[in-house]
This record gives structure tokens, C-alpha cells and sequence, in this order.
């Protein structure tokens, strides 16, 4: 596994071993989801629930997002993120956060411009976890989430609503965006 492009460009990054605390996205999902936001990346707060190895947020770094929150609840995983930052050279901009993601988005004042949601498949976390995403997302945000290709998905949730769907072998990659609109006037904190 390695980073793809950007500053950390071919650095290769760690994983926990077996796939029952991390699955790493393959490269050619990485490819696309990063294709889709290249225009949306440069100076963006991201936040990259269920972290795993962080490749998706040190992607994300290393194309120029700002500042990416880590989110594991696995303490061994939220290690490697903070190594595999380490060597990508983004530790700077990066923030480990070792708890369970829905606890993370109930109690967080940021908003993000980029979440990266790649949760343990057949469990149907998305559902619950979309709302909350929406919720903490920046107006014109942009949510991303990696799924089995039959996960149900709602058009519309928590002021997010579904634009494109991305399939890539046995993978869906569902993209949500926050309304401009949805939250003008309100006081925006970023971190």
C-alpha cells in the first residue's frame, strides 16, 4: 500500500495484518474517490472515520488538504495511522483521534469540507453514521463513503443528499454533498 500522489507520493504505508480491524482500500477505489475530489481537496479540513491505516486521509494530505482528523477506535490501528503519518511526512497536519466513530461526531464542533467514511462492511453503519456526518459537514461539503455494492443507501439524509455512485469490482462509492444553502448564516468553526 502506498500513497499515490502528492508530496508523500510512493511513500508506502503500514497496515494491520488480517482484515478483521482494517480493510485498506484498494488502489484502484483510492484512484477514483481522489480523481472525484481534486478540485475540492487543496486547504480542506478532512475527517476520515473508521481511519484504519489513515491511507485515505494521508492521501488526502499529501494532494493539499490542510488538516486531516484521524478517527479508529482501535488502539493498534490508531497507532499505525500515526506512524504511517510519520513516514508520509504529514504529522503536521494530522490529528489521531483513538475512539468509536459515532461518539467522535456527537460530541465534535468542526466541520469538515471532506469525510471519508469506510466502515466494516455488512453491518449497515452508514445509515446511522450519515446523519451525523451531515451534521459536521461544512456547507458544500463532500462525503465519501466505500461500501459493499448492495449496501441500501438513502438519496437524502441529514442534509446531505446522494449525487453519485461509483462502482469499482465488488465496491460502491457513494458521494454526498452538503447544500450550500443548508447552513448559511450559522456560525462555521473548522478544524
Amino acid at each position: 500500500m502506498r500513497v499515490i500522489a502528492g508530496l508523500a507520493r510512493g511513500r508506502r504505508l503500514e497496515a494491520l495484518p488480517g482484515e478483521e480491524v482494517t480493510r485498506p482500500t484498494i488502489e484502484r477505489v483510492k484512484e477514483g474517490m481522489f480523481s472525484a475530489l481534486q478540485f475540492s481537496l487543496p486547504g480542506a479540513q478532512v475527517l476520515d472515520l473508521f481511519a484504519g491505516s489513515g491511507q485515505l486521509g494521508i492521501e488526502a494530505l499529501s494532494r493539499g488538504a490542510a488538516h486531516c482528523t484521524f478517527v479508529d477506535q482501535n488502539r493498534a490501528a490508531a497507532q499505525v495511522v500515526l506512524q504511517n503519518c510519520r513516514a508520509a511526512g504529514v504529522q503536521h497536519a494530522a490529528r489521531v483521534v483513538q475512539t468509536e466513530a459515532q461518539a467522535f461526531l456527537a460530541r465534535t464542533a468542526g466541520r469538515y469540507h471532506i469525510i471519508l467514511l469506510d466502515p466494516p462492511y455488512r453491518q449497515d453503519i452508514l445509515t446511522a453514521i450519515l446523519p451525523m456526518a451531515g451534521r459536521v459537514s461544512a456547507p458544500g461539503g463532500i462525503v465519501l463513503c466505500e461500501s459493499e455494492l448492495d449496501a441500501a443507501l438513502p438519496d437524502e439524509c441529514g442534509g446531505l443528499q446522494k449525487k453519485k455512485q461509483y462502482r469499482y469490482g465488488t465496491v460502491l462509492v457513494t458521494r454526498y454533498e452538503k447544500e450550500r444553502a443548508a447552513l448559511e448564516g450559522e456560525n462555521e468553526h473548522e478544524y
